[in-house]
């Protein structure tokens, strides 16, 4: 198999790291990465644990088929108590550190306690230590990075790192690794930093292998085969998400200044064609794609500011490539806050990478920042001078910058849309469920993608179902539920695998069987990865019941059930949640109240 068997479980509040077996038994139920690191985290916590102090459990996860030679295999997964939603929080990442911590022989890292100083953990090879890191306390991540390079004396390490926000305790703070790869959502990085842990850096030679290495190679070369020669792959290497702004304008559910509206007047200037087109001082935003470990797609991008650009016109540093716009940081920092400025959106979004937040959070965030703005909420003198007007890159460049180091305003921002919100006095502005910020989608347009936002465990997320075709085929509720139950099931499965959830545009239930089934012990098929995913996502939900959220934490708000959408194909609805919950419970096999019921834990093998 292509299981290490190994874990590290390092204890801050002792300062101690020690290998212990993988819980093989529980691998078999919950497959590896969001899953099995899921499993480990309900049975080694309290759920109703503070999520910034030091009785949360922080769980660094790879899967089965991660570094493997499966196409995408570089992902892993930060699982933990979430301080944006005080719900179970598992944030996915690419990049190649995932990879290398499973080749420097581990499969999870679980870390608990609090260390009195801050420290770095440092993993090389089946060998561990906490290391002093208080020369790069107060870094960015990018510094911290560079130091933790030198240190090693290896340009093969990875690291993943937290920078100011997450050590200040941001909500929606993210781990950061190799430069602009991140696991972006819930808060994870303040998790890190509560715990005065400032960076892992992994490096690896073991390597991984399969029992019948033969097998797995023939069913690898195979599914990536399919996925190399579709039309798919070729429109995320060649557009990135980047395109879907264009998809979203046109159907209508382009979320435009904190979801007023669902069109953006400045679309086609910051869409995925205006990122190729030269300024007119020559310069052209978008460099190339970049792909992730072991990916045959390469949907990333790779941007560079105008020098020229008030943002960075006397800071040379910011004149590098790092991160370029995707669909949802383009959403983010643009239409959200009516932004049409593309070097101002890319500039937010080097801020995300240097600084470790979650650009949908931080987005939406400012977008609230700016309706409490202008409906006379907050003031000029309350936000530092910065006029909040929606539209102002300058709001966009300066407050990314100051949420980043957690400096005047930006400290309100870094609370996340619903403390903001309620802090000033207007919750119903706050775009979120569970406390998590919406994506680039609005939920009264597509129904779907409003009851999988408020069903989502990790909060408001496009990344936990996949309705995006029924929703822009049919605006009502018909088989939605249904949808979006089936789609949870069957991305918990896919997240838990090592794999990017891009390759579903290929690949079904029957490709990732053939391929557990090559690399696991036991036999998968498509019938027992379904219901591994069904397993997975009742966990969770047992998870966040015990955490003390209920059906009432299901739900969306007032604006997006009662304020008809203003334009586009759905043109007068609302999300019917009225309708799409209880069905959904039903369906789901919980009673009303939406707990699991004894009968369908029993059908899963969950015991409590």
């Amino acid at each position: 198999m292509s299981w290490q068997k190994q874990i590290l479980r390092v204890d801050l509040s002792a300062g101690t790291a020690v290998t212990e077996p993988l819980n093989l038994e529980w691998a078999d139920q919950y497959l590896g990465s969001r899953g099995l690191a899921s499993k480990y985290l309900w049975e080694e916590m309290d759920p109703a644990a503070d999520p910034l102090g030091p009785d949360n459990v922080l769980i660094f996860a790879t899967g089965p088929l991660t570094g493997t030679m499966a196409s995408t295999s570089g992902r892993y997964a930060v699982v933990t108590k979430g301080p944006l939603t005080g719900a179970i929080a598992a944030s996915n990442s690419g990049g190649k550190f995932g990879a290398e911590l499973k080749y420097a022989g581990y499969d999870m890292v679980i870390i608990s306690g609090r260390s009195e100083k801050p420290v770095y953990l440092s993993i090389r090879d089946h060998r561990a230590e906490l290391l002093p890191a208080d020369e790069i306390w107060g870094k960015t991540v990018w510094e911290a990075d560079e130091w933790i390079h030198k240190q090693a004396q290896d340009p093969q390490t990875k690291v993943a790192a937290i920078g100011v926000a997450g050590e200040q305790g941001s909500r929606f703070a993210c781990v950061v690794n190799d430069l602009h790869r991140a696991a972006g959502r819930s808060g994870v990085g303040a998790v890190m930093g509560s715990k005065n842990l400032k960076a892992i850096a992994a490096r690896g030679t073991v390597g991984v292998t399969e029992d019948n290495s033969d097998a797995f190679m023939k069913v690898a070369k195979s599914v990536n085969a399919e996925l190399h020669g579709s039309s798919a792959r070729r429109g995320l290497m060649r557009y990135g998400t980047h395109a879907m702004m264009d998809s979203m304008q046109e159907f209508g559910g382009l979320p435009t200044e904190n979801f007023k509206k669902v069109s953006f007047a400045g679309e086609e200037k910051i869409n995925h064609k205006a990122v190729t087109i030269k300024n007119r001082n020559g310069h052209k935003n978008l460099i190339r794609n970049a792909a992730c470990f072991g990916c045959t797609i390469g949907c990333g991008r790779l941007a560079k500011i105008d020098p020229e650009h008030f943002s960075v016109k006397d800071r040379p540093e910011y004149w590098n490539a790092s991160g370029g716009l995707e669909y949802e940081t383009a959403f983010a920092f643009g239409p959200v806050v009516g932004v049409d400025d593309l070097d101002a959106m890319t500039f937010a979004g080097f801020m995300m990478n240097e600084h470790g937040m979650d650009p949908i959070s931080f987005g939406v965030t400012l977008a609230a920042a700016m309706e409490l703005y202008e409906i006379g909420a907050i003031t000029k003198e309350q936000t530092d001078g910065i006029d909040l007007s929606f539209g102002s890159a300058e709001a966009l460049v300066v407050m990314s910058e100051k949420t980043g180091i957690q400096e005047g305003f930006g400290k309100d921002l870094g609370l996340g849309s619903k403390l903001l919100c309620e802090k000033y006095g207007h919750p119903e502005l706050a775009m979120v469920a569970k406390g998590q910020e919406f994506a680039g989608y609005d939920a009264r347009a597509m129904q779907g993608m409003g009851l999988g936002y408020a069903t989502s465990n990790r909060g408001a997320c496009h990344l936990r179902h996949d309705t995006f075709e029924q929703d822009m085929a049919d605006p009502g509720t018909k088989g939605k539920a249904e949808a979006v139950k089936t789609s949870q099931d069957f991305v918990s499965m896919v997240d838990s695998t090592g794999l990017c959830l891009f390759t579903t545009a290929v690949w079904g239930y029957e490709h990732f069987a053939d391929m557990i089934n090559a690399t696991c012990p036991g036999d998968w098929d498509a019938e027992r990865i379904r219901q591994t995913g069904e397993r997975i996502w009742n966990l969770e939900r047992l998870f966040n019941n015990a955490a003390g959220l209920t059906s009432a934490n299901d739900t969306l708000p007032p604006r997006m059930l009662k304020d008809p959408v203003p334009s586009g194909f759905a043109k007068g609805g609302v999300c019917e949640l009225n309708v799409l919950i209880p069905e959904y419970y039903s369906l789901r096999g919980w009673d009303e109240g939406g707990h699991p019921t004894g009968e369908k834990l029993s059908s899963l093998g969950i015991s409590l």
